[in-house]
């Protein structure tokens, strides 16, 4: 990912993936990682996420017009769509209120040059902020499962029953100071642990260790695309892309329209009140024997091409072969 080694899945010595268009040797190994997630603990890599610090007296009300969402408070992230002024997705983000005058900006790692100049781009003259990428210098892992908080509270003195959901803040883990938000994209009772670079070798170790008598797996991106596609969580160059519009996504339901202006907020509130999506994310149940769709496959009713899958894969805690896609709004409805 952008020059970054990421794991797909985590096999026995020697064992190479064969390629294939069906599920591949692999599938099995998945399988287990998946349900160590759902019924134990899975440990998954997140250095492959970008993050930005932004910071300045002028940070708030420059996010606040970046943004087309509710900015979180002190302690708390959230969601964050980012629209171009057609209205148009610019980023599916998070965004996370330290309270100590920082914020965060996570999103994909890949986009990194693009998001930074767009960034760049909208601070204003005179605007006080400043905005870093802190991609290499942050690392982290994503702890999700029934037992992420009992492997967390074995290694640190704060109480991790008080951070909610969505909620940040800085925790010891071990001998690591870490920045921690209570959330997971694989739907499970999840926190995602930031740590400083030279600590990264020593935050695994000790995350390991302290998993071992909870059933922890280490978890790939294999393992994560099928978590989050039973959940229908999208994510960016698939359901979500610069081509789309909050309409056709969901991403509208995380815009605030209440708030004051922000930038495409004029063509997204139109797509809102006149319905104009062309079409619909959807989540499809597909009858497969032993092939899944990947991305961009036609989806026809009948004579006629009703839309496209956006990703797939295999659900390995449902039991089915899922895929996300794009339809038409008459074909949109569940069922």
């Amino acid at each position: 990912s952008w020059g970054l080694e990421v794991p797909l899945m985590f096999g026995q010595e020697g064992f190479a993936e064969t390629p294939t268009l069906k599920r591949s040797n692999a599938f099995p190994i998945v399988a287990e990682e998946c349900r160590a997630v759902r019924e134990a603990v899975g440990l998954l890599d997140i250095t492959g996420f970008s993050r930005y610090e932004v910071s300045g007296a002028d940070a708030e009300t420059w996010l606040d017009y970046l943004m087309a969402g509710k900015l979180p408070s002190a302690g708390r992230a959230r969601l964050a769509p980012m629209l171009a002024p057609s209205g148009r997705l610019k980023g599916d983000l998070t965004l996370i209120n330290w309270g100590d005058g920082t914020w965060w900006i996570m999103g994909s790692y890949y986009l990194r040059q693009w998001h930074m100049r767009w960034f760049n781009d909208h601070i204003g003259e005179g605007e006080q902020v400043s905005v870093r990428d802190v991609s290499d210098d942050w690392c982290g892992f994503s702890v999700s499962g029934p037992n992420a908080r009992k492997v967390l509270a074995s290694l640190t003195h704060q109480d991790m029953d008080a951070l909610p959901f969505m909620g940040c803040g800085t925790v010891d883990v071990g001998l690591v100071r870490a920045r921690v938000a209570r959330m997971s994209v694989m739907g499970e009772l999840g926190f995602e642990l930031n740590c400083r670079a030279a600590d990264h070798i020593t935050l695994r170790e000790t995350l390991v260790e302290a998993g071992a008598g909870h059933d922890m797996r280490e978890v790939g991106y294999y393992a994560m695309n099928s978590l989050r596609l039973e959940k229908s969580f999208g994510i960016w160059s698939a359901e979500f892309m610069q081509a789309y519009t909050p309409g056709m996504t969901g991403m509208d339901r995380w815009i605030d329209f209440a708030k004051g202006d922000f930038i495409g907020r004029d063509a997204a509130q139109k797509e809102k009140e006149q319905n104009t999506a062309p079409q619909r994310l959807v989540t499809l149940e597909i009858d497969a024997v032993d092939a899944d769709a990947s991305g961009y496959e036609p989806i026809w009713r009948g004579e006629t091409r009703v839309g496209y899958i956006t990703s797939g894969g295999y659900g390995h805690s449902v039991g089915k072969s899922l895929a996300m896609a794009l339809v038409s709004p008459d074909c949109a409805a569940p069922g």
